[in-house]
């Protein structure tokens, strides 16, 4: 046992300026879950929300309070295996997203969406396995 299996659960947080338009964005665009909501308690706390699919081995933490500061390359990749369906960068769009531009590599193979706060969420078309180099 390394400490870090396959089955680790991974947590990846993030700041939002307003977490009501993220859980639009998260929930009702992208479809995922909410998994835990937190208000803040006392000081230097910080409302919280985590959002992802019951079961997964991932979730996402949007924090409240620290100003966001994306770059281009904040991606959060989704490999959906197959066509990114229309309704779903609609209702992404309706829910404060907007469509952007990757680079060729990810324009070709995906679609970029900004969340509200300006994190970029690849919806792509290809499919992934975690496989190490050299490993056959």
């Amino acid at each position: 046992m390394t400490g870090i299996e396959a089955s680790t659960h991974l947590r990846l947080a993030r700041p939002s300026r307003d977490l009501v338009a993220a859980e639009r964005f998260y929930v009702g665009g992208l479809g995922l879950d909410v998994l835990y909501r937190a208000t803040a308690g006392g000081p230097g706390e910080h409302d919280l929300l985590m959002v992802g699919r019951a079961g997964a081995a991932w979730h996402l933490e949007l924090v409240a309070g620290p100003e966001p500061t994306p770059s281009e390359q904040d991606l959060l990749v989704l490999y959906l295996d197959g066509p990114v369906p229309e309704e779903l960068l609609e209702r992404l769009e309706k829910a404060g997203g907007r469509r952007v531009s990757q680079g060729p590599y990810w324009d070709q193979w995906g679609v970029t969406v900004a969340d509200p706060d300006g994190y970029r969420i690849v919806l792509s078309t290809r499919r992934w396995h975690n496989t190490p180099l050299g490993a056959s």
